[in-house]
């Protein structure tokens, strides 16, 4: 009776155990993978897009002051933060818009895709807005798999090694499997991290090889709010979803909130005039109105009132830097 219920609670019950989480393991694998590869990249809406009778005057016009002033009529409403490198509104020439911050255009896909990671041929997908949280998971789920992989073959592979196996061409694929999964899971590991780093400083891997300017000014941490605020930004408020492979990011992809401390004159004031703020940051920044869903990111309202009136005493005087026209892809 005791050496049946000793075989019955090591042999089954871990039988099972192994069972049941190795087919979670290989689900959620599954599913943030699917989801990875065919969500759609979400791309600028149509209030990012010129109007035809502004594409005409863009195209018929001579590069100089004309255009210019045809791209700061299409920005003067709208949320932009980022400018090229020479301090002009991001355009693409390519799909006719006004590229909202972060955006960039892939030439892949030939569009430009909102929040853009990178272009990855393992998903044959882009990587951006949509679908970051679900590769995410994916690069997660995949090691978690692996892991799991290489510690349940490890015994065997052991045995391999000592002769412990029965000599037929099962133990040549316990040896491949293991070394397979041991691969994978190091990869899958430095790759998991990086991505990881990113989302704690909340830049993509485009930012961190070419940093977001703001009017002339370059700043790495310029969308970074802290590594709470951060992180929800990709994962959404609702903890009960993080591990699910199910849409939850903040926002909408066009806006971002972003460390502001000075209020731009030509542009719509952020909602009931109140200036956003980073702290421990002494460059000045345009403000431009931000989406609902994500003005709570911000500082609160008190925090905002404060800056806010020391904000307004140096202001006067200011004025944007004249904007030339560079296309850029």
């Amino acid at each position: 009776m005791l050496t049946s219920f000793g075989y019955y609670s090591v042999i089954v019950c871990t039988l099972i155990v192994c069972l049941v989480a190795y087919h979670i393991f290989f689900m959620l694998f599954v599913w943030s993978y699917w989801k990875t590869i065919f969500t759609l990249p979400m791309n600028p809406s149509k209030e990012f897009h010129l109007s035809y009778s502004d594409k005409e005057s863009l195209e018929r016009e001579p590069r100089g002051e004309s255009q210019q002033e045809v791209l700061r009529r299409a920005a003067k409403d709208l949320p932009i933060y980022t400018r090229t490198m020479s301090g002009a509104i991001r355009y693409c020439d390519r799909c006719h818009l006004v590229k909202p911050d972060r955006c960039h255009h892939c030439s892949v896909c030939d569009k430009c895709i909102l929040k853009m990671d990178h272009h990855c041929p393992w998903v044959n997908n882009c990587v951006g807005f949509s679908n970051y949280k679900f590769f995410l998971l994916f690069l997660a789920y995949s090691l978690l798999y692996c892991l799991f992989i290489a510690a349940t073959d490890l015994q065997y592979f052991i045995k391999f090694w000592t002769n412990g196996l029965p000599d037929t061409q099962a133990k040549f694929h316990i040896m491949f499997l293991f070394f397979a999964a041991a691969m994978f899971s190091v990869s899958l590991s430095s790759l998991f991290g990086y991505h990881c780093w990113l989302v704690s400083k909340n830049k993509s891997t485009l930012e961190v090889f070419r940093a977001p300017i703001f009017h002339h000014r370059t700043d790495k941490n310029g969308f970074s709010l802290g590594f709470s605020k951060n992180l929800r930004q990709v994962f959404g408020d609702e903890k009960k979803y993080w591990l699910l492979p199910v849409f939850s990011s903040l926002g909408d992809g066009c806006s971002f909130p972003t460390c502001l401390v000075n209020q731009d004159p030509e542009q719509a004031s952020t909602p009931g005039g109140l200036n956003s703020t980073c702290k421990n940051e002494n460059h000045l920044f345009p403000a431009k109105p931000l989406r609902d869903s994500q003005s709570h990111l911000l500082t609160d309202t008190h925090s905002w009132l404060d800056i806010g009136a020391k904000a307004e005493k140096s202001k006067v005087g200011m004025s944007n830097p004249a904007l030339t026209m560079e296309n850029e892809t």
